[in-house]
């Protein structure tokens, strides 16, 4: 089902017509420039590669991305994602960019999503066995890829794929023929495996065909390059073996930085709550890039920003604050256009920066003075008394700026009017 953005309204997952592979794609003759000096096109295909390999973690290989952008055709760029959760973020962005880079040079952009492999789960780095999603699932969380997917890629030019198109049909034959093609030795290679087998934690059989079948999808859709995430080398290396085996070219492996979360420590991910989604609101987007740890604004602005080297030190030439001030405002911007990116500035910088109270904050009424546990609960500011006098004991409940340092105080309204807790919960009180 070979379709692009602009013209899928929703992602299905279907096998409906059976695969066939692709053509290989061809220039047409009226299209072919005179005949240059081949040194000199051997020279800019070069110089292309190592453009196109610029912030990669590794390029397996330049040269072989150079001969094939010196045939001067249109390469199939793939780049697959498993529907696993329902949101994108920031992590993934890194390799989405590339795959952007690839999509303005003219290439043919594929963005394949894994709803067959997704029931499988990929065991990458993990040490234990990942809990498979019914088909149900996946197509859910693959119906949201299309539109996060489309603010980093041109959708009209982004040919959109799912690897059930031939891994339904395939059969247990076509499945036990791929397996033929490498040795269960080199399947054991893989770090995360070689390592469950020495802690004698369990390893089962269906895991070893995630990089079989992940590995065929670039047989499938004739692969020239496959972009993706460190993390994913050993099975973008296993479709070079695939694809050899099968008497293609084998593809060439980017591999992109994984991109440390908001902690700073582990890598961007939804489950350790360290993630910024693309779907995120400018204001709350712009206040989680200000909460990173200033040493990682080089890498974030390195990875998630179109500078280039020589323009780095410049905008980390400023105080951290302002620095990092400019690192959220040109996200925000990327994914939600300059007005929002102005207007999170200013909102983050009024709220958090000068302590003003924004005018559009909530406005609460009540009837008389009340105990400040017993308000912080009643505004869902704390889910108990107990949980109130705890953030109390923090510091970290203020009225009209002044902190509370007393757990019996009563606040008063007329007398009283601003309850913050924390630096994002804020309330207007009146009586």
């Amino acid at each position: 089902m070979r379709t692009s953005f602009a013209q899928a309204p929703a992602l299905l997952c279907s096998s409906e017509t059976p695969f066939a592979p692709a053509r290989e794609e061809r220039v047409p003759e009226t299209a072919i420039a005179a005949p240059k000096d081949r040194s000199l096109e051997e020279a800019e295909a070069r110089e292309q590669a190592e453009e196109l390999g610029r912030k990669a973690a590794e390029v397996i290989s330049t040269d072989e991305l150079a001969a094939k952008l010196a045939e001067g055709r249109p390469l199939r760029i793939k780049l697959g994602m498993d529907p696993t959760a329902p949101d994108l973020h920031l992590g993934h962005s890194v390799t989405l960019r590339k795959l952007r880079d690839f999509q303005r040079s003219g290439h043919t952009v594929i963005f394949l999503v894994g709803d067959f492999t997704g029931m499988i789960g990929d065991p990458t780095g993990r040490s234990e066995t990942r809990k498979p999603l019914s088909r149900e699932q996946i197509a859910a969380n693959a119906e949201t890829y299309q539109r996060q997917v489309s603010k980093i890629l041109d959708p009209a030019l982004t040919e959109l794929r799912f690897n059930s198109e031939w891994m339904d049909s395939l059969g247990v034959r076509g499945l036990i023929e791929i397996a033929a093609k490498l040795s269960v030795a080199r399947m054991l290679e893989r770090d995360d495996f070689e390592k469950r087998l020495a802690e004698q934690q369990p390893l089962f059989l269906h895991e070893l065909l995630y990089p079989l079948v992940q590995g065929y999808d670039s047989v499938a859709l004739r692969a020239d390059v496959e972009l993706g995430g460190t993390d994913q080398k050993f099975n973008m290396l296993v479709a070079r073996e695939l694809q050899r085996a099968y008497g293609q070219r084998p593809q060439v492996v980017i591999t992109m930085p994984l991109l440390e979360g908001l902690d700073g420590v582990r890598k961007m991910s939804k489950s350790y709550g360290n993630y910024v989604g693309l779907t995120d609101e400018p204001r709350e987007m712009f206040g989680k890039l200000m909460s990173i740890p200033d040493r990682l604004m080089p890498r974030y602005f390195e990875l998630l920003t179109d500078i280039r080297n020589g323009e780095l030190p410049k905008l980390l030439a400023n105080n951290a604050m302002e620095s990092k001030k400019r690192l959220a405002a040109r996200i925000v911007e990327e994914y939600h256009g300059p007005a929002a990116a102005t207007e999170a500035r200013e909102y983050f910088e009024s709220k958090f920066q000068r302590r003003e109270v924004p005018q559009d904050v909530p406005v609460f009424r009540v009837d008389g003075e009340l105990w400040i546990c017993e308000l912080l609960k009643q505004l869902r500011f704390a889910a108990s008394t107990s949980d109130a006098r705890r953030l109390v004991g923090q510091g970290a409940v203020r009225v009209d700026r002044q902190t509370v340092t007393d757990v019996n105080f009563r606040f008063v309204p007329g007398q009283h009017r601003i309850l913050e807790v924390g630096k994002r919960r804020v309330a207007r009180i009146e009586s």
